[in-house]
């Protein structure tokens, strides 16, 4: 059985996986910002023909894209629900080249190590008991030389007033509780996880959002929402 999984948070996401490809949910911030992942991510490495894994994929919203951009996709997850939003919308709008699996990231690296051109973990290290296990996970799980891409919260005031106050309580972007302070992740922490797996911290970027304007956009200001590129040893 594994461990690194918290039954609340994965309760949480089930409660609203019939939501996840509505636009218009509390879904809607993820397919906003999933082209300026997705752009980011090829900026480093182009995905067409490349072996990708997304790591706690969800309903498979950057899942689905990637393989669109023309990569080999495997979505992997532990809410039962949210997978089967993410299959039965592939068998929906016939998405190429992209396959789910109920499997940790820790189980899937012991069976198959070194697999992967390119691996994602976007907005998931906020919400298990031990991040650090999962960016081994993810290191173990791709290439020589491949790409790994983290996206998560950064852990101070601003954040705080921001991504849950702000976000949660304020703007109604997000479900109330979605977030727990407590586990938001300094780059600096997410750095030295990286660094101990094995993996090259190459790139970072912030995600920035006007309420107002309701636009999102990338800069270098890491202070709240922020991703890391990260390449492992050739």
């Amino acid at each position: 059985m594994n461990t690194n999984v918290d039954p609340a948070e994965l309760a949480k996401f089930s409660e609203l996986a019939h939501r996840w490809w509505d636009t218009h949910s509390e879904f809607r911030p993820l397919h906003q910002i999933n082209p300026l992942r997705l752009d980011w991510i090829q900026g480093f490495v182009p995905l067409k023909d490349k072996q990708v894994l997304d790591v706690g994929c969800g309903g498979g919203i950057l899942s689905d894209a990637m393989a669109r951009a023309g990569a080999q996709v495997t979505g992997i997850d532990l809410a039962t629900k949210s997978l089967k939003v993410a299959q039965l919308h592939a068998l929906e709008t016939q998405t190429p080249n992209v396959s789910y699996r109920e499997v940790s990231a820790e189980a899937l690296a012991a069976e198959k190590p070194a697999s992967f051109d390119v691996v994602t973990c976007m907005e998931m290290l906020e919400h298990v008991p031990d991040p650090a296990s999962i960016v081994q996970a993810c290191a173990t799980l791709v290439k020589p030389g491949g790409w790994v891409f983290f996206s998560t919260l950064n852990r101070n005031p601003k954040s705080f007033l921001f991504a849950i106050l702000g976000a949660e309580y304020v703007l109604n972007l997000l479900p109330k509780g979605t977030h727990e302070y407590a586990k938001f992740i300094k780059p600096s922490e997410l750095a030295n996880h990286c660094r101990a797996a094995g993996l090259d911290v190459q790139a970072s970027k912030g995600l920035q959002y006007n309420p107002i304007t309701r636009r999102y956009w990338l800069d270098g200001n890491t202070s709240v929402n922020y991703m890391i590129g990260t390449q492992k040893a050739a």
